[in-house]
């Protein structure tokens, strides 16, 4: 060996910065848990669906829809062209999550999903949802996770959207502490100086509530070209994530708003068009090793109306799921109860798709077996990931990836968490 002590000790200093902005930039993924759907109600009608209650409402809504269109597994399956037999196996822990966790995160809207009205309407709106999401949190029936949008930072819409806001937070910290899964969703962003603003107003609101640092965290919502690709050729999306300082959690995409800056007709706006995957790949690589969680849209076919209507809208909502989960899109937006049994049909059968296979090599991995797969550690991540959110979200149990891995949920969730060293 040629290569000196000294020789070593000079690679190392010339590269010890760049090895501390990159541990910096990209901390890693995430093992915690990451719901499946975000629901967005608009605040008044959150508030007029019974606000505590409304996610057994939802729940509740769900389940008459099934009863009404598809009572029986094979019914919900022919619907969707999925296999029978593979959806009577998710039938009963479909049936139980739509009782007992029908909404995993709810935003509360005061944005599109709002409209715009006068100031003392939306002002009583506002303070009329936070009072009741701060008793939905006392009374235990809030969602794991919950948050509110607020209209964007847009010069128009920019004092009105953080007023909403204040007033909110306000009204459920009065309440009580904010829940562990509160987050905001920050739409219509067109500017790296937006996020940096809105990190600023965070460190505001956490002084003036008495909040620790650090404690408002929010979601970016990808719904401009500027939040993709910036005037000077950059990816926003990047930049968005360093400037917010660690408070951003999420990356979620506006289907609508996107597709129609890009010039895409009414009729063909939809998730799996191609400029809609475009940007987000772009999210997913920016993302990528940042912590930072990204989300599909939302489809705008809701099930409704004659069983024809329904069938038709949940087989294209089951595909969407299903797609999306099959791209790294773990999480989407769901707009009506009606859309939660495909919800959790698709991500189930996702989930159950393949799960012995996944377990028996993670086992294989993790015993240094060199059976017909070699698994690299960043493959044994991904498996270990994948076991980890099928058991968030109710599709797979704890003991069953301990029967296929021979280890425990701990051991597989350390291994599900990937870090930049």
């Amino acid at each position: 060996m040629k290569l000196t002590e000294e020789d070593l000790a000079a690679v190392d200093q010339r590269l010890a910065a760049s090895d501390a902005a990159r541990v910096a930039a990209y901390p890693g993924d995430r093992s915690d848990r990451q719901p499946v759907h975000t629901v967005y109600v608009p605040a008044d009608r959150f508030v007029a669906q019974g606000g505590p209650d409304l996610p057994a409402a939802w729940g509740a809504e769900a389940t008459a829809a099934l009863a009404r269109h598809a009572p029986r597994a094979d019914d919900l399956a022919h619907a969707c062209g999925l296999d029978v037999e593979e959806v009577r196996e998710v039938w009963g822990g479909v049936v139980a999550k739509l009782e007992t966790e029908p909404i995993e995160d709810l935003r509360v809207d005061l944005e599109d999903g709002y409209g715009t009205r006068p100031d003392d309407d939306e002002d009583a709106d506002a303070v009329a949802a936070g009072r009741a999401l701060g008793a939905a949190v006392a009374g235990g029936t809030c969602p794991p996770f919950v948050g509110i949008r607020f209209k964007s930072l847009e010069g128009s819409t920019r004092r009105r959207g953080l007023r909403s806001l204040d007033l909110v937070l306000g009204e459920v910290l009065a309440a009580g502490d904010l829940p562990p899964g509160w987050t905001v969703t920050l739409p219509k962003v067109t500017s790296v100086d937006q996020v940096e603003a809105f990190v600023d107003v965070c460190g505001r609101l956490e002084a003036a509530y008495g909040l620790a640092e650090g404690r408002l965290t929010f979601e970016v919502q990808v719904e401009t070209p500027q939040a993709v690709l910036l005037a000077d050729g950059t990816a926003g999306v990047a930049r968005m994530i360093q400037a917010a300082a660690g408070r951003c959690r999420g990356l979620h995409f506006g289907t609508y708003d996107y597709s129609a800056a890009l010039g895409i007709s009414g009729g063909q706006q939809a998730l799996d068009h191609p400029v809609a995957d475009h940007a987000k790949q772009v999210m997913q690589l920016a993302a990528a090793g940042t912590g930072v969680r990204v989300s599909d849209g939302s489809t705008n076919v809701v099930p409704v109306g004659d069983a024809h209507a329904v069938h038709a809208a949940w087989a294209l909502h089951a595909r969407l799921v299903r797609r999306s989960l099959g791209r790294g899109l773990y999480q989407g937006w769901d707009l009506h109860p009606a859309q939660l049994p495909t919800r959790f049909v698709a991500t189930y059968l996702f989930f159950r798709d393949g799960l012995g296979r996944t377990g028996n090599r993670l086992r294989a991995y993790l015993a240094r077996d060199e059976g017909g797969v070699l698994d690299e550690p960043a493959t044994a991540q991904a498996l270990a990931a994948f076991l980890l959110r099928g058991v968030h979200c109710g599709a797979v149990t704890a003991d069953e990836v301990t029967d296929l891995t021979g280890t425990d949920l701990a051991t597989v969730s350390g291994l599900a968490t990937r870090r930049v060293g």
